[in-house]
């Protein structure tokens, strides 16, 4: 009953924040909240135009799922909302199926991140490789400045092909037929969101003023240059939220739905946890991971159904919320409602930003976003490390990033199993011990007995070094010993090589016995029934204890046959 209590203990950090709650604490977190809603305005509009799906989405979603996250997650500060990681995931996908099974493979990831979450499994997403991480970051970085070149550059396209090399090819054609007015609006954008000085950015950030220059500019010179209006119409920007909506799904693409939601949920966990990481750096806390996906899961499960795209924690905005005096989720709640107060209020005004600005404002969040210096790094790593680093970027851009994350998942996956396999090692011991390898020696070694000294973790990439070392020197033995007091772990395989190796000397008559085998390696022996097989009286604790019974066993039996190892 206690277990399954644990594994469905729901308790967001809003509860514990709010024990010692002030009013001190609050001011602090109403301004942070604020600033971190103006922040957010032009990212989400941006992330949701840039995602293939309306402005009006991206604002959803912020809104919504920016709620739910700080309202239900396990971190003190974290922001949700549309994020750039999954600017590329969605464009896919909404291209690839729809819109309508894009908010379908949103709602089965939420379920996924509330049942890993739910199921205590946060912690396993700190098992993916660094080489990963970083290089799907670098890679999602190219791919979100890749889909702002069209609007930076005013392109007239009809419609942005999802692959990159025909992306690439398709800008080269359309290049010609870039507008001046909204190159120059774009580059003056990024020139302010640059330039704009970080002690004015705590109170007025770079984004908005860029957003309001670019704005005022398009609109009081005339110029020729793409809004959300004009590409979108009068009814892009929501002027409140949207109605509650059931989804339309069809079974017969259920099959087809399950690797993106699949791919969206482990982006999501891996985004949001790493926010929340970041976040316990800068604020010296220790946020709840499963509580944490938990809430993403939710948030995932509930923005669909109001016309919302993927949600996860951002780091940018995360961070802007601790410089700006959070202390709580109360300013993630701010931050969510401020933006719902600018949808009401505001969402005349906001038809006319330009697109070559929002453009301009994710260009700069990518740039920042990704991290370069892996690049410098290289060379100091080792190259295991940096072909898997390489890979996942490579695939990140040309092709996915569900590709780019399985494949570098099992290029790291069996680079660690060569990496431990390349620990382990099978050496004969004898009256002078091990050669190379400084370990205890044996005294007064009976003829016809072998002692072998396995370090490391026997798995079954290792397995055939026990069965090879065997092969050149058992044969005439009477008695292997196998001293596994450095044998960290053991798996099945390798079990399946000892009871083998057990078969074939029983078989000539010849006995196996195990010397100093550890807590796990002994109880997985113990569980397949290979101790009784072997006897108890030939499984010891130490190597002299070993020794001892081999002299027994050369002393009382007949001289076995050859074992054709």
């Amino acid at each position: 009953m206690e277990t399954a209590v644990n594994y469905l203990s729901f308790r967001p950090k809003l509860v514990e924040c709010l024990r010692d709650y002030s009013r001190e604490k609050f001011l602090r977190d109403m301004l942070a909240g604020l600033t971190v809603g103006i922040v957010a305005l032009p990212l989400a509009i941006g992330f949701g135009i840039a995602s293939g799906v309306s402005p009006g989405a991206g604002i959803y979603t912020a809104i919504i799922g920016g709620f739910l996250v700080s309202a239900l997650g396990g971190s003190r500060v974290q922001i949700g909302g549309p994020a750039g990681a999954f600017v590329g995931l969605v464009y896919t996908i909404v291209t690839q199926f729809g819109l309508p099974n894009l908010l379908v493979c949103t709602v089965l990831a939420g379920a996924l991140l509330f049942i890993i979450g739910a199921a205590r499994l946060g912690t396993l997403i700190k098992f993916i490789p660094h080489p990963v991480t970083t290089g799907f970051t670098c890679g999602i970085a190219i791919t979100i400045i890749t889909t702002q070149i069209k609007e930076f550059f005013g392109l007239q396209m009809d419609q942005v092909p999802p692959d990159f090399l025909e992306k690439m090819i398709a800008f080269g054609r359309a290049l010609p037929t870039a507008n001046w007015p909204t190159l120059a609006i774009g580059v003056g954008s990024i020139a302010i969101v640059v330039l704009w000085p970080a002690a004015w950015a705590r109170r007025v950030p770079g984004s908005i003023v860029a957003v309001i220059v670019g704005t005022t500019v398009v609109w009081l010179l005339k110029l020729p240059v793409e809004t959300i209006r004009s590409r979108f119409g009068d009814e892009a920007f929501p002027r409140g939220l949207p109605a509650f909506h059931l989804l339309a799904f069809d079974w017969r693409h259920l099959g087809d739905l399950v690797r993106p939601a699949v791919a969206i949920a482990l982006l999501g966990s891996i985004e949001s946890l790493l926010s929340a990481v970041v976040a316990d750096g800068m604020i010296d806390d220790r946020h709840d991971s499963n509580q944490e996906l938990m809430a993403q899961g939710v948030a995932n499960m509930a923005v669909p159904f109001f016309g919302g795209i993927p949600v996860t924690g951002a780091i940018a905005r995360t961070a802007t919320n601790i410089r700006n005096g959070g202390t709580s989720p109360i300013a993630g709640i701010v931050h969510a409602l401020t933006l719902l107060v600018i949808v009401l209020v505001a969402a005349p005004l906001a038809k006319f930003i330009p697109l070559t600005t929002l453009g301009a404002v994710l260009v700069v969040v990518a740039i920042r976003m990704g991290e370069w210096d892996e690049f410098v790094l290289l060379k100091r790593q080792a190259r295991s490390d940096a072909a898997v680093f390489l890979v996942t970027f490579f695939l990140t851009v040309v092709f996915d990033l569900t590709v780019a994350v399985e494949i570098g998942m099992l290029l790291a996956a069996g680079l660690f199993i060569k990496r431990v396999t390349d620990t382990t090692h099978v050496a004969a011991i004898d009256d002078k011990g091990a050669p190379g390898q400084g370990h205890e020696a044996v005294k007064d070694m009976p003829a016809g007995v072998l002692v072998y000294r396995v370090f490391g973790a026997l798995l079954f990439g290792a397995a055939d070094k026990l069965d090879n070392v065997l092969r050149r020197g058992a044969a005439d033995a009477r008695v292997v010993i196998l001293h596994m007091a450095a044998v960290t772990a053991l798996d099945g395989t390798a079990l399946n090589a000892l009871e083998n190796l057990h078969e074939k000397l029983r078989h000539h008559k010849k006995h196996l016995i195990l010397s100093g085998p550890h807590t796990q390696p002994y109880f997985l022996m113990e569980k397949a029934g290979f101790l009784d097989a072997v006897g108890e009286a030939n499984v010891v604790g130490d190597l002299e204890a070993a020794v001892a019974r081999a002299r027994e066993l050369v002393a009382t039996k007949k001289p076995p046959t050859r074992a054709p190892f």
